[in-house]
């Protein structure tokens, strides 16, 4: 389950970029090609969270569909299917993932301290 070091990495990069302020929300952005599943993402991150001070914190994943570009005739193509990595135009194999790959914190939704919350 490489879910669950991938939340732990995620953890340090949201730990030093809240610079101290309560997270609501991380947004990620997860390549189809990336081979994570949300719900075990989702999960693990509750796991590495939990009696930590980004407990109770969520993750809202967007999925990024596997993109390609063909070097031989220069269509776009979407996948459908990630095991079947050709040109949806000409079927060439001749290509080069444009999206699909990454696993992105995209941003944080962050609440205000509670020194700064008054009432």
């Amino acid at each position: 389950m490489h879910e669950l070091s991938l939340c732990q990495s995620i953890y340090g990069i949201t730990d030093r970029a809240r610079e101290g302020r309560p997270v609501v929300t991380v947004r990620l952005r997860v390549g189809a090609l990336r081979q994570v599943v949300p719900e075990t993402l989702t999960y693990c991150w509750g796991v590495v969270t939990d009696t930590t001070p980004l407990a109770g914190s969520m993750l809202d994943i967007e999925p990024v569909a596997a993109e390609l570009s063909c070097r031989s005739c220069g269509a776009t193509t979407v996948l459908a299917d990630r095991f079947l990595i050709a040109c949806g135009t000409c079927d060439g194999a001749d290509v080069e993932v444009v999206h699909g790959e990454e696993l992105v914190v995209a941003s944080l939704d962050l609440a205000e301290p509670a020194s700064a919350v008054r009432s």
